[in-house]
């Protein structure tokens, strides 16, 4: 699980104080597999994951970018799939990502892999961690740069950062296959969840923002008409986001990659110039 120690740690520190804003607002994304959006929204087997839809503002017509799984990562990190069509795991792809931008800005991140045996590890899979769903490795800029990569850690990171209030502005988790819903089902996941991210919540801080997605879906469903990769669900949970609020436009991966270099006041990757960003606040009325 999005390691067993932290969904221990997570349930026991319930007492501790709030957490201080960081500088710039803290963003937590969480990215699941392999599921339409009708297979989680009033699936009774994912309770946790509706409750949070109830709580937060749920995109209804979030759409992944094509299958099958990596290049739905890529889209996320690098605003592109830069062509790659397949799970390979030795090919790479060049330029800038997100994780780059934020490293050129100043802005402190962290990948957590559930998994993952250590930092910098580029194997194509080791248990239940798989590379194909771990996008940071594929871009040379961060793979080959010993001090980049070395933020690329293995979720048990987690219980430490957590313990220590230190979530760095940006992180990235990544469960493992049982837990992401790609092996051993929704309901698996839910409860993982359930476990970790009322902990991850308390240490937001006044404008931090969580966000989980599923990197693509069973269908070819797009967004804004365009061929892709199913209809997802995507939620937003954060002291802006009102309870209940529904996203109703069309958006993508892209969509979110540009809402999160909007927060850090970055430059939109590739596909990201051209995609509606997707809200990361509620305004007062509605949200299209």
């Amino acid at each position: 699980m999005i390691a067993v120690a932290v969904l221990a740690l997570a349930l026991g520190a319930g007492g501790a104080a709030p957490a201080s804003e960081p500088s710039p607002p803290r963003t937590v994304l969480i990215v699941l597999e392999n599921h339409e959006y009708d297979e989680v929204i009033g699936n009774p087997e994912a309770p946790f994951l509706n409750h949070l839809a109830r709580r937060g503002a749920l995109a209804s017509r979030y759409h992944a970018v094509t299958h099958p799984s990596l290049p739905n990562y890529l889209a996320i990190l690098g605003g592109s799939t830069f062509g790659v069509v397949d799970n390979c795991t030795d090919c790479r792809v060049a330029g800038l990502s997100l994780a780059g931008q934020l490293s050129r800005a100043g802005v402190g991140w962290k990948a957590y892999f559930e998994g993952l045996p250590h930092p910098c590890f580029a194997g194509a899979r080791h248990g239940d961690y798989v590379k194909r769903h771990n996008p940071f490795m594929y871009f040379p800029a961060l793979s080959d740069h010993p001090r980049r990569c070395r933020r690329v850690v293995p979720a048990t990171r987690l219980e430490s950062d957590l313990r220590h209030r230190s979530l760095p502005p940006f992180a990235w988790l990544g469960p493992d296959l049982c837990n992401d819903a790609h092996d051993c089902g929704i309901g698996f996941a839910d409860r993982s969840l359930a476990k970790l991210v009322p902990r991850l919540r308390r240490q937001l801080g006044p404008h931090g923002l969580l966000i989980v997605t599923f990197d693509e879906g069973s269908t070819a469903f797009g967004c804004c008409g365009a061929p892709g990769g199913g209809r997802v669900m995507t939620v937003l949970i954060g002291p802006d986001i009102r309870a209940g609020t529904r996203i109703t436009g069309g958006y993508s991966h892209y969509s979110l990659l540009a809402a999160i270099e909007d927060r850090y006041a970055l430059p939109r990757l590739r596909h990201a110039r051209g995609a509606r960003p997707l809200p990361t606040r509620s305004p007062a009325h509605g949200v299209n």
